[in-house]
Order: structure tokens, then sequence, then C-alpha cells
């Protein structure tokens, strides 16, 4: 798998890996001529400022990221000042990082594709070469806005407290007592931080997210653009298209998280059905089948046995240096499965050696969290979300009941905590935001053509539900794609034939490379 894939798959997220991401904070430096678009407006001073009388775009240098963007040196950057609260007029303005990547052809189509990325939370500029690799500005010029409170904005909801936590948590058990307390209190003192500085925190969310895109494109004088949304990005996009349907030629979405759905308690639904279709295909290649007889009976036993007996190792993550104290029980164990760490092709085999004693695979993905970049992913803007959309409504007791209705028979411990936010019902007791619940669990429904992509390895937003949101957008197109998982195009040279299909096409795409595509063959490792 090429390295920007596997980069791909450690960060993409509806319910995003949380504790594998990125390195520390970075200002920005000159890596653009500062040209201006048709309608932006130059001059103005780095900062938060009190709001503009209108949503402006401010020429400006690209990020310097951690690693260089081949892309970033001939972009067009700067800024999109925008009120951090739009129901208080005469607030503060926050400024969002925008980059306006060239098509490589030398006659783009007029519209513009425009991306949302992943999280919430995750670095936009990160997802650059991806995109990029995956065709999105072969005819197209590519916009990528970093969403509010994301890495290269103003201000960054970074919390360098988790981040370090993060590092801490592989010595600890997933759902202990002690990562519990330490967790929490990272979290008190990210909050207390933030709001120190004056950040409205119940602001960082899905409708403000969707109004800064409406904003961009009018800022940009651009009268049609196409959206592209993955994870999270795909709940903005649909979003988006619900509240601001002006201007919007077509929207693309992958790995598909309906806001109508999304409460924590979905988590479990869609990390059983994606290990759900990991084993059934294992189970249709006469192989893996014969090699590897019963995954989930295997998958059980050794949660169950690793929760009542944690193995603590001292491992080197694959990255070198010392080894770490690395603590592997059954909440570890799901959750790195649910993170694709090993790759889903290759988690029978690992499942496999586990059961026969050797945990190595799991254990040096588990000490990998120990050596991790600190301060790229914006903790408050997953917490403000996931605290004001997606918790209201629900309990502990309702996560608990989903888990168990999904995994019958597994440890109480394990399934008490949604997979890849754990204790997120206490963090958001400190977190403290509005309850945002009623304005955006709705549909959307729409006639602007649509394209709807799911892989069916799938554990952070599976596949199904896709067909509940195609539902409602009257022309739409939905193809699952086999033996992917989450955030489906660059993994796939067919998705990204769809895709180009689509905004080249959005009412008749061409669909049919899907047409008998099965998994790759799984791993295969002799007794």
């Amino acid at each position: 798998m090429p390295k920007h894939t596997i980069r791909a798959v450690a960060a993409a997220a509806a319910v995003a890996c949380l504790a594998a991401f990125g390195p520390a904070p970075v200002s920005a430096s000159t890596a653009s001529d500062g040209a201006a678009w048709p309608g932006a407006t130059p001059g103005a001073t780095p900062g938060v400022t009190p709001t503009p009388a209108a949503p402006r775009f401010v020429p400006g240098a690209c990020p310097k990221t951690p690693e260089p963007i081949e892309a970033l040196a001939k972009a067009r950057c700067g800024f999109l000042e925008v009120p951090e609260n739009r129901s208080r007029p005469g607030g503060r303005t926050v400024r969002l990082a925008v980059a306006v990547i060239a098509a490589a052809t030398a006659k783009p189509a007029a519209d513009p594709v425009v991306f949302m990325a992943g999280g919430p939370g995750a670095d936009t500029f990160d997802d650059i070469p991806f995109l990029i690799d995956s065709g999105l500005n072969k005819d197209r010029d590519l916009i990528v806005m970093a969403q509010r409170g994301n890495l290269y904005d103003q201000p960054n909801l970074a919390c360098p407290e988790v981040d370090r936590f993060n590092e801490r948590a592989v010595g600890l058990g997933y759902d202990a007592p002690q990562a519990e307390q330490l967790m929490l209190k990272a979290v008190k003192d990210c909050r207390a931080r933030l709001t120190a500085d004056g950040v409205d925190l119940s602001a960082y969310n899905t409708t403000e997210n969707a109004a800064d895109f409406a904003d961009l494109r009018k800022a940009l004088a651009i009268p049609r653009w196409n959206v592209y949304g993955y994870s999270y990005g795909s709940n903005l996009a649909l979003t988006y298209l619900r509240l601001h349907p002006e201007g919007i030629r077509a929207v693309a979405i992958d790995s598909v998280t309906p806001p109508r759905d999304v409460t924590l308690p979905w988590t479990w639904g869609s990390t059983a059905e994606g290990i759900h279709n990991i084993f059934a295909a294992c189970a249709a290649q006469p192989a893996c089948k014969d090699r590897y007889p019963d995954l989930p009976r295997t998958l059980t036993e050794q949660v169950r046995k690793l929760e009542a007996h944690p193995l603590t190792l001292y491992v080197k993550p694959p990255s070198g240096g010392k080894p770490v104290k690395t603590v592997l029980d059954g909440g570890a164990l799901l959750n790195l499965i649910v993170a694709f760490t090993p790759r889903p092709k290759d988690i029978p085999a690992a499942l496999d050696g586990l059961s026969r004693g050797n945990p190595q695979r799991f254990a040096q993905a588990r000490a990998a969290g120990s050596v991790q970049p600190v301060g790229m992913f914006a903790h408050g803007l997953t917490n403000s979300i996931a605290c004001g959309e997606w918790a209201p409504g629900y309990s502990e007791s309702d996560v608990l009941k989903a888990g168990r209705k999904a995994f019958p028979g597994w440890p109480d411990t394990v399934l008490a905590q949604v997979p890849q936010l754990p204790f997120q019902y206490p963090v958001c007791g400190l977190w403290n935001v509005a309850d945002r619940a009623k304005v955006q669990r709705l549909a959307t429904v729409s006639s602007v053509p649509a394209l709807l992509v799911s892989g069916t390895f799938d554990v952070k937003t599976g596949a199904s539900w896709a067909k509940g949101v195609a539902r409602d957008l009257s022309r739409s197109t939905s193809v699952q794609v086999p033996g992917i998982g989450h955030w489906v195009v660059p993994q796939s040279p067919c998705a990204q034939r769809v895709l180009a299909s689509f905004l080249a096409r959005p009412t008749a795409p061409d669909t049919s490379c899907v047409d008998g595509l099965e998994p790759t063959p799984f791993t295969i490792i002799p007794k």
C-alpha cells in the first residue's frame, strides 16, 4: 500500500482515530506569491480581529507543513475571515487557512472542487497529496480550507495536553480508571487554556462550518462549484447542501456519515458492520477460510481474555527507538482494529497470531501511539462537535446497550466506551457546550446530483448508512467498493474513476468498474 494511502487510513475519521495525529504546531511561512483571486480583499493584518462588515478572503503565504507538500509551492493561499459566532454581531473574527491548487490541465472546467476533510479536527492540508494522487485537480482547480479551529487557523483548537496523554496512554489499560482520570485532566486543562484565550467553544460546530464554506464561495466570487467530503466531511457536506444549496453543482460524499443519524451509540453499529464484512470476506476466500475458520469466535475470545488479563509488554515503536511499556487489553485490541492497525487484509493473520501467543502485530501498533507529534489534531473542534451534536439525548447506558447489541458476550468494560472516543460522556461534562442536536440531526433532501461512495470494510462509518441518505437525494448514485475501508477514493483506483466520471457527468456517472470487484486476498501465514 502506498505511503499516502497508509497515512490516509490512519488519519481518516467520522469518528477518527483521535490518538494517532500529529506534528507540533507550525507557523505559516512563504510558499506562495500571494496573488489574489477575484473577490479577494487584500491588506488585512493577522490575528483574531473584530468582525468585518462582510466575510472576506485575504491573500497570504501557504503554510509550511511538517512534510513538504509539492502542490503548495505553486498554490494560491490565504485566510478567510469570518465571524466566530454569527449569532453575536460585532464579535470576534476567526481566520481559516485556504489554498487553491490549479488544475493539472491547461483548460480546466469552470467549476472547481472544494474539499471537506474528515475528523472533525483532522489537518486538511495533510490530505492534499491524497487528493492530488486521486485526480481531484486533474480537470478542475482544487480548493481546500481548514475547518474552523484546525491547524493553521487562528485560533487553533489543538490540545497538546490530550496529545501528551495519548502518548502516555499506551502504557495504561484502554479503559482503566487511571486512563480516565488523566484524560479528563488533559481535557480540563485544554478547555481552560482555550477559554482563557477567549475562544467561544460552542461556536465550533457544523452549522458554522457550513456557513464558512458558503462564505468562501462568495468571497472567491465563484458562481458554481463541486463539493467532495469524506467521513465527518460528508456530514458537513450534507449540512452545507441543506443550509446553503445555492452555487452547488454536484456533491460527492465518501464514507458517509449521516447528520440525521450520527450519535455516540451509533458508532457501535458501524464498527460491527465493518468487522462482520471483513470476516465474511475471509470466509468467502477458500484459503482464508481454511486457515482462519472462525474469526468471530477468535476475536470474542481474545477481547475477553485480554480484558480479564491484559498483556504488559515492552515494545519498540515502528518508528524505532527504545522499547516502551505497552498494555494490550480488550479495549485496545478493538480500537486498533477500528484504526486499521493492522490493515484489514492482515487482521485475520494478526488475530490468529494473537490467539497462538504472538501479540507482536497488535502490540507494535499500540506502541506506535507513544511516538506521535503533538499539536496537529484539533481535539477542541472534535469535542465541541461530539459534545454538541453527537452526545445529547443519549447516555453512557445507551452506549453500553448499543455495544451489547453489536457484540453480545463481550465485557461491559469494553462496550461502555465509544470506539475511538473513550470517556466521551465525562469529557462532555467538562467541555460544556450548547446542545445542537435539534438543529443538526436533520435529513438533507435535495435534487442536486450526488455521489455516495462507501467501502465494505469501513469500521468507522458502515457502508449501509449511505442507503438512507441516498433516498433523500433524488438524483443520487451510490456505490459500494468491496474490500476497502474508511476514505475510499485514495485507496481505490475504481473509486477514483467513478468520482472523475461523476464530476464530468453528475447525472450519469460511469460506475461499471465496480461490477465484479472483489476484496484482495487476505494475508495467509502458514501454521
